[in-house]
């Protein structure tokens, strides 16, 4: 029994955020096939090309990892989780600005949100998608100071390494805040505060459900997967660390 499939090329681009995904070219074939597939060479011929083009893209080498980050590496914060909410924050803000004239104040994404391990070692363009292989773009939420505090609550209570960037926590040994500040001041309950998240998160992921007390939202169409290629490929070397930005004292 030979079954007809389409075979279906096309040639598409790795873009950032600047720049508009099109198909370039379509072509189309109907091959018949047999159950083994393994052995139609039409098949392989017509895949080769595209897989060859794939794999070269993928394994171009963006930057150096001085050493291996995981997500595992701390209670508060992460060395790989402050790369990439930091990455977001220093690529997004200026996206923002451009079409706001606001500035972000914070970055917010997911401890689970971070797929694998970074390895020391060559960072290429599969890094990027092992690290997020999932679709989620860089959304920006206008919330209320009073909201932020939901915000904190939420990270104290859920105990996990969340990403963040432009916010600080300092924890006393009863785990009540001695200190949330934002841009380095005191959090002001009546201000409002430009929050990047992703979509995911913005719709209740992780039950950040605190996301959703605004009904203002703006997406920047900006991945972020592609915020972390054009990241890796911005800076040759990556030596992220851990910090003060949320820490428990112990005295």
């Amino acid at each position: 029994m030979y079954k007809c499939v389409q075979i279906i090329g096309f040639l598409s681009l790795f873009v950032s955020c600047n720049h508009s995904k099109k198909i370039v070219n379509t072509t189309g074939d109907n091959i018949s096939i047999s159950k083994d597939l393994s052995s139609n060479k039409a098949i392989e011929a017509v895949v080769e090309p595209y897989k060859t083009n794939l794999d070269k893209s993928m394994n171009e080498v963006l930057s150096y990892s001085v050493d291996t980050y995981s997500k595992r590496d701390g209670d508060y914060n992460t060395a790989i989780g402050n790369l990439m909410a930091d990455a977001v924050f220093e690529l997004s803000n200026p996206i923002f600005k451009n079409r706001t004239g606001n500035e972000l104040d914070i970055v917010l994404l997911n401890h689970g949100g971070i797929r694998s391990i970074l390895p020391k070692g060559d960072v290429t363009t599969k890094s990027a998608y092992s690290l997020m292989p999932f679709e989620n773009s860089v959304v920006v939420v206008p919330l209320k100071g009073s909201v932020i505090k939901e915000m904190t609550t939420y990270l104290k209570a859920f105990k996990k390494a969340h990403p963040i960037s432009g916010l600080e926590l300092v924890l006393n040994r009863d785990n009540s805040y001695q200190k949330i500040l934002i841009g380095g001041k005191p959090v002001d309950p009546e201000k409002t505060y430009y929050v990047a998240t992703n979509d995911y998160l913005y719709n209740g992921g992780d039950r950040m459900y605190f996301l959703k007390k605004s009904d203002t939202l703006y997406d920047l169409n900006y991945k972020i997967r592609n915020v972390l290629i054009d990241y890796f490929t911005k800076y040759d070397t990556l030596n992220p660390k851990k910090d003060q930005r949320f820490i428990k004292l112990t005295n």
